[in-house]
């Protein structure tokens, strides 16, 4: 098990612990247990319905394998490889280079590319980026990003049911504790929902690192990965996405609003800075050269 693995373990299990201090607080194990029912329901219609919606929003199309033989060919290599089955594969109509991965599981795996990204990156920099979509069919990040949405989601019910709680209670009450139940009620609300954005946040870029090395070890080499990043990380602040949609901002590999920048801006982030990314691949491209000499 790797670390981003560890680190994404240890992420869910402090969302849980978050979930259930807050579910005592607001309504006991009755109001946690209907938090988490309302939005796991909320969250497997997503988790199963969801694709549709983003393949229509970004107005995808079916990529047709007679103008795309070699990038079918390409899939069918690295999930042969990689013992997967076959996703199916899309186009997006947009100039900005960018690519997601999408699909309930990795028998129905979706990987989309934009225009942009075919007409602008080389087939080693394509192949990078497709065994980074394929990595995250392989490592189920759709589920994983499900269950921390749900979470969170249960986590913000829970806020704002504590929050009309406490609005409705007598007079008599918000007198007795000179208001600071109220004052107390909503700075943990505050801090609880943020914390649970921030986590759900890390976790969503625990996945990418994890996808970019499990992609590296698909291909052989990081080699074009690194390529496509150091492109991406130019082209996605160069030429803006017209679809672009914060809500699905975490499926690409690269964040297509184009935002990078200082210690906050990367903190409230989806996407770890594409410098780390690159770094981090280095080091992986060292430790694989030495394990090929040794």
């Amino acid at each position: 098990m790797t670390w981003n693995s560890v680190k994404t373990f240890l992420l869910l299990a402090s969302l849980t612990v978050l979930l259930v201090f807050i579910g005592h607080l607001a309504g006991g194990p009755v109001g946690m247990t209907i938090a988490l029912i309302i939005a796991a329901i909320m969250n497997l219609v997503a988790y199963f319905f969801g694709h549709k919606l983003i393949l229509w929003q970004y107005r995808a199309q079916p990529l047709p394998e007679r103008e795309y033989k070699w990038l079918y060919d390409m899939t069918r290599r690295l999930t042969q490889r990689a013992g997967m089955p076959m996703p199916k594969l899309y186009l997006i109509p947009e100039l900005q280079p960018n690519a997601f991965a999408t699909g309930p599981s990795p028998a129905q795996g979706i990987v989309a590319f934009t225009a942009g990204l075919l007409q602008n990156m080389t087939q080693d920099e394509i192949e990078g980026v497709l065994a980074h979509e394929l990595a995250h069919i392989k490592n189920r990040d759709m589920l994983t990003m499900t269950i921390a949405a749900t979470v969170v989601g249960a986590i913000t019910w829970l806020v704002d049911m504590m929050r009309w709680s406490i609005f409705f209670r007598s007079s008599r009450d918000r007198e007795e504790d000179n208001g600071l139940g109220l004052v107390l009620a909503i700075v943990i609300g505050i801090v609880a929902a943020l914390a649970a954005t921030l986590i759900q946040l890390a976790i969503s870029r625990a996945r990418e690192y994890e996808a970019d090395r499990t992609a590296a070890l698909m291909v052989g080499r990081p080699d074009g990965l690194i390529s496509a990043l150091a492109k991406l990380q130019q082209l996605t602040q160069m030429v803006p996405m017209q679809h672009a949609n914060t809500a699905t901002a975490h499926l690409f590999i690269a964040n297509p609003f184009g935002k990078a920048g200082d210690i906050i801006v990367n903190l409230f982030s989806t996407h770890p800075p594409i410098p780390k990314r690159i770094a981090k691949l280095q080091a992986l491209k060292q430790t694989m050269s030495a394990y090929r000499l040794a």
